[in-house]
């Protein structure tokens, strides 16, 4: 019998296998609100619908080179320019199936098996298991209101005292999922610093940009050339589905990028590059998308802790709110399925986020309608009373 290999034995993520459950249950009839994943409620720009359009009316869907259209290289080029002030060779760019294609590209490109890389906790879980997976060795060091919720080159130092192995990587999120820190840049400076000093690469995950609240939006772009720099059409763009992405690289990066993007994805689909061009002249229809999750999150800032759940993070970027559940429940993913079995909510629990500390707390996404979030809160907080 054919049996797995040991690399795939990765823990699952929580958050789709919760909507998975809560898709089967809105199938059977209930009136199940998904607070689960990271997935707005609003399509993708009418441009970029209407480009797609135009572009299956035209029967074009094919293969594009390995690094994308250039026409959509130089619209990515020119957003840095406008937002960021800086200026990208649009041959730096590399356009990817999801940022998930540019996480597989970035580890492989840049690490070889048994590397030690720094990832935060609570963070993104795909950044444990894909590393886990093509082995990788993870370090996750805590982040909590001491460190600002991000890594600093202190903590970096101390887990190379602690592990007595060089850290070779160093990956952060601003804004972060779960937290919604986002990283100022004179700290973001400092981390690339810190990684340029000793040769280790730094990849800075952007994919929230355009969602911060509060603080500073950086991009590591604006201070190094030196750094692998991974986006997304999905969250800001509302594009989740048409697995659209994009890095920014340093130029001896480029060439090994595009050998491993030619061999393992052919290219990200002509179809989604073709919209996500037209995607980035959208700002003003997504700019109202966005006031609309500013205003979630000013509700939740207040809901959430007037029914005793209150905030393990700052709220100042992303779509999310983590929650402190300790106080009800120490597994918060038994009490996850409660909550959709019981009242139809679904959340995501930190188990997710943090293998430690996460059964205490529950992530819950305000990428929703004002409507579903406002309904979800007043179904939690007669649960809770009950």
């Amino acid at each position: 019998m054919i049996t797995p290999s040991r690399r795939s034995a990765v823990e699952p993520f929580h958050a789709m296998d919760l909507l998975a459950e809560a898709t089967k249950e809105r199938a059977a009839g209930k009136p199940v609100i998904s607070l689960a994943v990271g997935q707005p409620s609003h399509p993708a720009p009418t441009a970029a619908r209407a480009a797609a359009a135009k572009a299956l009316e035209d029967g074009r869907i094919g293969y594009t080179d390995a690094l994308g259209l250039m026409a959509l290289r130089e619209g990515i080029a020119a957003h840095y320019a406008t937002r960021h002030g800086v200026s990208i060779d649009p041959q730096r760019i590399a356009v990817t199936t999801g940022s998930s294609a540019g996480f597989n590209l970035a580890f492989l490109a840049l690490f070889d098996a048994g590397d030690q890389v720094a990832i935060a906790r609570p963070g993104y879980p795909a950044y444990r298991a894909i590393l886990g997976a093509l082995g990788l060795k993870v370090i996750e060091i805590a982040v909590d209101e001491s460190t600002g919720f991000t890594l600093t080159p202190e903590s970096l130092e101390a887990a190379e005292r602690e592990t007595g192995q060089p850290i070779k990587g160093v990956l952060l999120a601003s804004p972060a999922n779960p937290t919604g820190t986002v990283t100022g840049r004179l700290r973001l400076k400092a981390l690339a610093d810190w990684c340029s000093a000793r040769g280790a690469a730094f990849i800075s995950d952007e994919i929230y940009h355009g969602l911060t609240f509060a603080g500073e939006e950086t991009s590591a772009l604006e201070f190094t050339n030196d750094v692998v720099v991974i986006n997304s059409f999905s969250k800001y763009y509302c594009m989740t589905g048409w697995r659209i992405g994009w890095m920014v690289l340093p130029e001896n990066m480029v060439r090994p990028i595009e050998c491993l993007a030619q061999s393992l994805y052919i290219s990200a689909p002509e179809l989604s590059q073709v919209a996500a061009l037209a995607a980035l002249g959208a700002t003003r229809e997504l700019d109202v998308y966005r006031q609309a999750y500013a205003a979630n999150r000013e509700f939740l800032l207040k809901a959430l802790p007037e029914i005793g759940l209150s905030l393990l993070s700052p709220m100042d970027g992303a779509f999310y709110a983590y929650a402190d559940v300790s106080t009800l429940t120490n597994d918060s993913m038994g009490f996850a399925k409660r909550m959709l079995a019981e009242i139809s909510v679904a959340a995501t629990p930190g188990m997710d986020f943090d293998p430690l500390e996460g059964h205490r707390a529950l992530r819950l996404s305000y990428a929703g309608s004002e409507a579903e979030i406002r309904e979800a809160v007043r179904r939690i907080g007669e649960w809770l009373k009950r």
